[in-house]
């Protein structure tokens, strides 16, 4: 049986890890942080300042100001901080992340990324921080579906989307596979 996202979460999880500063993506990537084990020191970042997110709010403990760089409700860890935009992206300019999980529409087997437009009429282009994260980060892992909804690979020879970053995906993790 295919992981759930849940579960590809939880097998990358498994791969962090203690001391490691982290930013997560939109989508399956912000659910790693509600399967770091609690005994396991991960420190998340988002580029919208936070440095210290928790995993997900429990229901009827969401606080509404409290939210990542996708807009998604998050809790803070023991000892989380806020920092300026600015300082948030010196961060992962500088290359003070250890570790950065994206989703994908595809990845090259040469380790090409492209994780921001597809083309298609019906999406708006939107690559906000990856661009950055995949030139910063120390590392760079992907965690997607291993095939479109339609059944086309999402793993291929050459991307045929737009590019974030070159050569930059050291690890995939899908619902079949870890490559």
């Amino acid at each position: 049986m295919p992981f759930t996202r849940d579960q590809m979460a939880a097998r990358l999880a498994a791969d962090v890890p203690e001391g490691w500063c982290v930013n997560l993506g939109i989508g399956i990537p912000t659910l790693v942080a509600n399967h770091v084990p609690a005994e396991r020191e991960v420190i998340f970042q988002s580029e919208n300042g936070v440095i210290g997110m928790g995993p997900a709010p429990q229901k009827g403990q969401e606080d509404p100001w409290l939210i990542n760089a996708g807009k998604q409700l998050i809790t803070l860890a023991k000892g989380a901080s806020f920092v300026g935009h600015a300082d948030s992206f010196a961060m992962i300019r500088g290359g003070h992340i250890d570790l950065c999980v994206l989703g994908a529409f595809e990845v090259a087997e040469n380790g090409d990324l492209a994780n921001w437009a597809t083309g298609e009429n019906d999406t708006a282009p939107a690559v906000g921080g990856a661009m950055d994260l995949a030139a910063g980060a120390k590392r760079v892992w992907v965690v997607m579906e291993h095939t479109t909804k339609d059944g086309r690979p999402k793993l291929v020879e050459k991307c045929t989307y737009p590019l974030t970053g070159l050569r930059c995906i050291r690890r995939v993790y899908t619902n079949l596979a870890v490559i």
